[in-house]
């Protein structure tokens, strides 16, 4: 099964879907600054663009095309996207 998820009035898509066990999001932000929560782990792959990222409390950092980052669980974390971006999150 297919999840849509929308956030932020819609600069923030994903398409969800679980693999072998394993829960991903694939995503598209829009220009904008967004702050969003996690629950689990969360492990990002920048696949197009680039944006700024802030676990709450750690320093902001730039990511692009091709990094990847975690996000720990039960964290509050902030996004500065400046133009289209998109990414592909695997949840453990």
């Amino acid at each position: 099964m297919i999840t849509v998820n929308e956030y932020h009035n819609g600069k923030v898509k994903s398409l969800g879907f679980e693999s072998d066990g394993v829960r991903y999001t694939v995503g598209v932000l829009l220009a904008g600054e967004y702050a969003l929560d996690s629950e689990t782990e969360e492990h990002f792959t920048v696949t197009v663009g680039e944006f700024e990222v802030c676990v709450r409390g750690q320093a902001w950092k730039t990511v692009k095309a091709g990094d990847r980052f975690v996000i720990p669980p039960k964290s509050v974390f902030d996004l500065k996207v400046k133009g289209p971006a998109s990414y592909v999150c695997m949840f453990r």
